[in-house]
């Protein structure tokens, strides 16, 4: 079958230094991500973006690059030719307030940093004016941060991590992004749900990601391609290639591995 759909991670994926689409890993202007959105666009391929960033942002990076459908907040919910679907599971809603006020409320933020003392904090400034998932950064085991949450009550909850990033933090060699968020919400479900909304097939589509949260999406598409620069910071990622056989990594980096990723899923159509 042709290649209907590819689902791409923004930052270390699809944008280069300075989260720009118009440079490579080391800041030098590149036409590499610009030229593959171009082929999608001339072989009718529709490019969602999968993002942990909020809505509007990632509304906005959607426009820019002439998309309808995204996927925002590390998959708390997709946005479909303007029409939104939360992915939020089983997670009981009150009227009035967001999810991360109701989490908020139920003091989870401080006591996933008060259990791993300098080594969790929020994301600032990114982690302000989000309404699905609450954002940090740090180095933590996310199964140790989930087990905590299992046994203070917080079941409907887990801690995922969204991938390493360029921020540094005393004492941590490598810095990664952690989204809290309701149970049930991951990249991976709501690539999956979009995917048959739109009616494609398993092999119509592929992903593009950096990180082990991206990674999980592999099921959910055809193909699974790990930009270079994902295993190479964060040697997780390859361990856990075993688990995918539809996963490869690609020999570029951000999005020149994108790129890659694009003319090869064109080429063996």
């Amino acid at each position: 079958m042709s290649l209907r759909c590819v689902y791409t991670d923004l930052d270390g994926t699809l944008l280069g230094a300075g989260a720009s689409l118009f440079t490579d890993e080391d800041g030098n202007f590149s036409m590499a991500q610009a030229r593959a959105l171009e082929a999608c666009s001339r072989a009718g391929v529709e490019v969602v973006i999968m993002s942990g960033r909020r809505q509007v942002q990632v509304h906005e990076d959607a426009r820019i690059i002439g998309q309808t459908s995204f996927i925002f907040e590390a998959g708390s919910a997709y946005s479909m030719d303007q029409e939104i679907t939360m992915m939020t599971g089983d997670f009981v809603h009150e009227p009035g307030k967001t999810v991360v006020e109701q989490i908020s409320d139920r003091g989870v933020p401080e006591l996933l940093i008060g259990s791993f003392p300098g080594k969790l904090e929020f994301h600032e400034p990114w982690h302000l004016n989000r309404e699905m998932s609450h954002l940090f950064r740090g180095e933590v085991d996310p199964a140790e941060a989930n087990r905590i949450l299992e046994e203070n009550g917080h079941t409907d909850l887990r801690l995922l991590d969204n991938g390493a990033i360029h921020r540094k933090m005393p004492g941590i060699e490598q810095a990664h992004c952690y989204h809290l968020v309701p149970k049930g919400v991951s990249k991976a479900r709501a690539v999956a749900a979009h995917a048959r909304a739109r009616g494609y097939a398993l092999d119509e589509t592929i992903a593009v990601g950096d990180s082990l949260e991206d990674l999980e999406v592999a099921p959910s598409v055809g193909t699974f391609f790990v930009v270079a620069n994902g295993p190479e910071k964060d040697p997780g990622v390859r361990e856990a290639m075993s688990r995918f056989p539809n996963a490869r990594v690609t020999e570029a980096r951000n999005g020149a591995g994108f790129y890659e990723a694009i003319v090869t899923s064109l080429m063996n159509a």
